[in-house]
């Protein structure tokens, strides 16, 4: 009989892998941030001992049991709800675990939320490498379909309309660009952000006395993490800046999807997402249906994505030296945001990996409207004879009459006096012809190429 155990998206047996990664969820398993806890005492305890501050035989026999495999999860779960943090009772296990009341010297001179925040730094690091793995394929395979469809004609389009002519290459060039900044974003923000947090009560080192700082320093040397140049306990700038990095991260792969998601409509069908084995995106009534599933989870996790950064900026609101409130929430949202950061790269990479595009039908759509999407380029050969603006009003009124049906475009172009003294049929003719007006698509495609980062 099948069970069901987990209600949330995330950790749902069906949609566990449609809207986030096993390889995230583990980064933020319950067993994962405990583990990090007791990665953190030992460190802690390691330095210590290194110093003089605590017994060498102190830190052999804590770091012996930094292990999350002798936790007891019933007793931990308990006694947390119980005090409200979860660090005091596995330092109060870790303790009891340890011989000839050698634990004592466990998580001297720390405070629960240094443990906290360094063992959250440390989660964020193993989520943000994974984030960067599926963050750089995605932007391998923008760069193939800019190189590949470089010179592929096809319409852009301005508020939904047919504009003028470009490229299919320059278009994902356009979007490989945006993630291509993201990947710098992301080098300038793990030199803020990957710091860890050491300070006692209120941040001061007091309790340690004059080899605070040398604890703290050999502690993060310990860890990997950069030393705070002061306690961060109450200022979470750093934490929001993450929330914000896959705030515009989400933002960029949604930008993706909905273009993506559009192209695919039936009367465009200038791309498709791939359907290995077939019958992906398919509807329960109509057979002729394949809905743009990828795109579709993208849009909803990059919407959840955007309200959690905006809770992480809430986070901030924190009072005095350690906080009553807002620090609770980065416990409810990291995870989530995170998670479903995950599942939106991981659904692009799939649908950019393997996107089907149908060049025959962008050009196709391109020829529609006869040369009416070509307008802008007989409008600027005209211009310098007889000023932009005139140019414009002839050719738009042109256009009205064009769409009261009174004849071809380029019939109408010529049959007016003042055009055909200036440009002849044939010049029309190959004005109107929208491979001639792509610009400099190719070019920018190749900077864009050329400008690789990470």
């Amino acid at each position: 009989m099948y069970m069901q155990l987990n209600g949330t998206v995330i950790d749902s047996s069906i949609y566990h892998d449609i809207f986030s990664t096993s390889a995230m969820r583990a980064v933020w398993s319950d067993q994962a941030r405990i583990q990090r806890y007791l990665d953190v005492e030992k460190a802690l305890s390691v330095v210590e001992a290194r110093l003089g501050v605590i017994p060498s035989e102190a830190a052999e026999e804590i770091g012996r049991h930094c292990n999350v495999s002798e936790v007891d999860f019933e007793r931990l779960k308990s006694a947390t709800e119980h005090i409200g943090y979860p660090v005091l009772p596995v330092v109060q296990q870790l303790t009891s675990l340890c011989k000839n009341g050698l634990g004592q010297w466990c998580h001297w001179g720390a405070t629960t939320q240094d443990i906290t925040d360094t063992a959250t730094v440390l989660q964020i690091r193993s989520a943000l490498l994974l984030i960067e793995q599926d963050l750089k394929a995605v932007v391998e395979s923008l760069a193939g379909l800019a190189r590949k469809y470089r010179n592929t004609p096809m319409a852009g389009r301005s508020n939904l309309q047919q504009a003028v002519p470009l490229t299919f290459g320059y278009k994902a060039a356009v979007w490989l660009a945006g993630f291509h900044r993201q990947i710098e974003r992301l080098g300038q923000m793990k030199a803020r952000l990957l710091m860890g947090e050491f300070g006692g009560a209120v941040g001061t080192l007091a309790s340690i006395g004059e080899q605070g700082l040398a604890v703290q320093q050999g502690m993060m040397e310990e860890l990997g993490l950069l030393q705070p140049p002061i306690a961060w306990h109450t200022v979470r700038d750093t934490i929001a800046e993450a929330g914000c990095f896959l705030g515009i991260l989400c933002g960029l792969l949604d930008k993706v999807a909905t273009d993506v998601k559009v192209m695919m409509m039936t009367e465009l069908d200038e791309v498709q997402e791939p359907d290995e084995g077939g019958g992906r995106g398919a509807s329960s009534t109509m057979p002729q249906k394949r809905n743009p599933i990828s795109c579709a989870y993208i849009t909803a996790c990059s919407s959840v994505v955007r309200q959690h950064t905006a809770s992480l900026l809430n986070a901030m609101n924190a009072d005095f030296e350690r906080a009553t409130g807002p620090w609770e929430i980065e416990w409810l949202v990291l995870p989530e945001i995170f998670c479903y950061t995950a599942g939106a790269l991981a659904q692009a990479k799939y649908m950019l990996g393997g996107l089907v595009v149908h060049p025959d039908n962008m050009m196709k759509n391109l020829r529609l409207t006869d040369g009416l999407v070509n307008t802008e380029a007989v409008m600027m050969a005209l211009a310098p004879k007889m000023g932009r603006g005139n140019a414009h009003d002839k050719i738009s009124a042109i256009c009205i009459a064009l769409a009261q049906g009174k004849a071809r475009l380029i019939d109408l172009l010529e049959a007016d006096p003042e055009i055909s003294k200036i440009l002849n049929r044939h010049a029309l003719e190959k004005l109107l012809d929208p491979t001639n007006y792509v610009g400099n698509s190719g070019a920018m495609v190749d900077r864009v190429l050329n400008d690789r980062k990470g």
